[in-house]
């Protein structure tokens, strides 16, 4: 079965390195290359997660790195990665506005940038302020998705009121042409993430990041088993396998034991929606990507 790893990360970054080998992993391209061909991932889409330029007076577009130059104008970064351009909130002001949406509108003319990514908890601005609109309109004009960090966040220093899961419920029914991605299923507000999802023809979920490390699947599913029990309950409750993507979050997860525990929240007979057919639908710009 073909697979595409909505939600990784990809970046020459010293945190990773660490993280990387707790998972069982290796931060390289060389090692992510080989375990997606050995677990049949054909393609992922890294989030945005550092940008590598410094101008003052603008926002600067969150971009991905790892053993290259990123450069839009000759793409140098390995044929089975995309990516969303991130955006930095906390940088945005309404005097420098104006000047930062075409550094974002040029990422968005690259095939290889496939979407936009908001992390609402880490910058502590919430996803309906008015500095975001003009970065939803963007999403709509280019025809690619808005995938959010919703839930938990790493470490303490996020404030968890603006990645709750029902704030997206308001930019979705303020802009409703724009398909909008809860990553991380909104954990631990599974239920909410759930209504928000079920109400909402515009948004689906990412069922990255629900698990870390590196562990043996067997072992995780006896451990937690209320928690995934809860996830089941609450993926039966919302019955539309059209709107569940999958996504790892490497390297932050072991892709091998991640897979495993995803196959079996999910049932099989949709394995082939989640794991392949809703990415190419959600994030459009995929299908030419892809490899033939």
């Amino acid at each position: 079965m073909k697979i595409i790893d909505c939600h990784i990360h990809f970046a020459d970054h010293s945190g990773f390195e660490a993280t990387a080998r707790e998972a069982g992993h290796l931060n390289s391209t060389a090692h992510l290359k080989e375990e997606f061909q050995r677990h049949g991932i054909v393609m992922a889409v890294a989030m945005g997660t550092g940008s590598h330029n410094e101008e003052p007076g603008v926002s600067i577009p969150m971009t991905i790195n790892l053993g290259g130059t990123f450069r839009l104008d000759h793409w140098t970064q390995p044929g089975f990665i995309c990516y969303c351009c991130g955006v930095e909130s906390r940088t945005l002001t309404p005097g420098n506005i104006a000047a930062s949406l075409p550094l974002y509108e040029e990422h968005l003319k690259s095939p290889h940038c496939v979407g936009l990514k908001l992390y609402p908890g880490y910058n502590q601005i919430y996803l309906n302020d008015p500095l975001h609109h003009p970065f939803y309109e963007l999403a709509e004009k280019y025809n690619v998705p808005v995938v959010i960090h919703t839930g938990d966040t790493a470490g303490h220093r996020g404030v968890l009121k603006y990645s709750h899961p029902l704030t997206v419920d308001e930019v979705a029914v303020n802009f409703p042409r724009v398909r909008f991605v809860m990553a991380h299923y909104g954990n631990p507000w599974i239920v909410d993430a759930t209504e928000v999802a079920a109400k909402n023809p515009n948004v689906s979920i990412d069922l990255s990041g629900l698990a870390i490390g590196n562990f043996d699947p067997d072992w995780f599913w006896t451990h937690y088993h209320g928690y995934l029990d809860h996830l089941q309950t609450w993926i039966t409750y919302l019955s539309d396998y059209d709107r569940l993507l999958y996504g790892s979050d490497w390297p932050l997860v072991n892709l091998g034991a991640y897979l495993e525990i995803i196959r079996r929240l999910i049932p099989e007979e949709f394995h082939g929606k989640v794991f392949f057919e809703n990415a190419v639908r959600t994030f459009p710009r995929l299908g030419a990507l892809l490899p033939s």
